[in-house]
């Protein structure tokens, strides 16, 4: 019988994930090359960044459910598979359609993804999940500012969009190459009956209201960052760099998660950084110059440990909900950030003709569009301060009343 090998699987799950974040930040780089390329307005390119995020929550259903069946090895060959599809699609597109079902593919394989390796994970190192589920993501922002940087320095030397999409084939063949011909471990320490999943997920009302703040927690952090080029393209600091800056930070922090969470329980860390979040975005919507990169630096930090603790908090407070539990919360995330991406691109649209209908200058107007869009998106984190804060109290009475029936 074959020795299951933690170290490789884990690492080969972190490359994986290394290329679905060098997805979404290389298409936050190219987004002007492609408006320009094929005439695209915001809201067509919103439409473009709607199919990763709608890919993804598809992905995440039909492997959550197949998960107990399928298991991590094959979920992880279809991501294999549709990265492949997805990338050179992209590269040969022709145009608004081609783009749409390339990029759609590419989502597909990134939930996927998440998919198989999120329970594999939490069940590889269940005594230690938020760590290790934290230390996993970590190669989400890592992978950001790998993706970030190749769009930058690329970018700058002139080379096109299409070799930028073509160098995430490398990290690609290598995830492939680490995973296949590995012994993948059987669930042994969560609920692997579909049907309990099912049942314990829609009759448990905690994991409803989580699923409804995962739809806010993802929006405030992926639709900011998706269109940093184009809400702070003109605000004095350049776009990649701040993505590099909020990612690598976002990185590191989550890198020394298991500190944090060893003294901060999960929901005073989501309700603290709901909280940071806000300021954060609020402080971006007004900055300029220089202080952009600082409001950056506090928005990294509000939302560094949202996605690895909400999916954490399922598998460590709802392990009934199973795999399927953890893949449809990340699903809901990223479905409903795909909701918003036209929605985004919409108010980027209207706040610019308003802008430069009072006789702004088209540099200018941008400027103002970027930032009345971020006092929008500040809407989500404040929302979640009110949500985390009611959650807080009820552990916190709940705790209190379990010490009161002990004595």
């Amino acid at each position: 019988m074959e020795t299951i090998n933690r170290s490789r699987l884990f690492t080969a799950s972190c490359l994986a994930l290394v290329v679905t974040a060098m997805t979404f930040a290389i298409r936050a780089g190219i987004l002007n090359e492609l408006g320009t390329d094929f005439g695209l307005s915001n809201t067509e390119l919103g439409w473009v960044n709607s199919m990763a995020f709608l890919g993804f929550p598809i992905a995440t259903i039909f492997g959550g459910f197949l998960y107990n069946i399928l298991g991590a090895k094959k979920l992880m060959l279809l991501a294999f598979i549709s990265h492949l599809l997805g990338l050179v699609l992209t590269i040969f597109a022709g145009g608004f359609w081609g783009l749409l079902i390339s990029t759609f593919l590419i989502g597909f394989a990134n939930g996927t993804v998440e998919a198989a390796c999120n329970p594999m994970i939490a069940d590889m190192y269940y005594d230690n999940q938020t760590t290790m589920l934290n230390k996993f993501h970590v190669w989400f922002p890592g992978g950001i500012v790998i993706g970030a940087l190749v769009a930058y320095f690329m970018g700058n030397a002139g080379i096109g969009w299409q070799i930028q999409i073509g160098v995430m084939l490398i990290p690609t063949f290598i995830y492939g190459f680490l995973f296949f011909g590995q012994e993948f471990p059987k669930m042994e320490n969560m609920e692997t009956d579909t049907g309990v999943n099912l049942k314990k997920m829609f009759t448990t009302p905690l994991y409803v209201f989580m699923i409804f703040c995962m739809t806010l927690t993802a929006t405030t952090e992926l639709g900011t960052q998706q269109w940093v080029e184009k809400i702070l393209g003109n605000a004095g600091a350049h776009p990649m760099l701040i993505l590099v800056l909020v990612t690598g930070l976002m990185a590191v922090g989550r890198s020394f998660a298991g500190p944090v969470v060893h003294r901060i329980n999960p929901v005073g860390i989501l309700l603290g950084s709901s909280i940071i979040a806000t300021i954060g975005i609020g402080l971006m919507s007004v900055a300029t110059g220089g202080m952009v990169y600082l409001a950056a630096v506090i928005f990294a930090i509000g939302v560094m440990y949202f996605w690895p603790t909400m999916i954490a908090f399922v598998g460590e407070y709802m392990p009934e909900t199973g795999p399927l539990g953890m893949s449809l919360m990340g699903g809901a995330g990223m479905f409903a950030t795909s909701l918003w991406q036209p929605v985004i691109g919409g108010w980027l649209d209207t706040e610019k003709a308003k802008a430069l209908a009072s006789g702004l200058t088209t540099e200018a107007a941008e400027l103002a569009a970027g930032q009345a869009t971020l006092d929008n998106i500040a809407v989500f984190p404040a929302i979640l301060i009110v949500a985390f804060g009611l959650l807080f109290l009820y552990r916190k009475k709940l705790a209190a009343r379990r010490v009161a029936q002990a004595h």
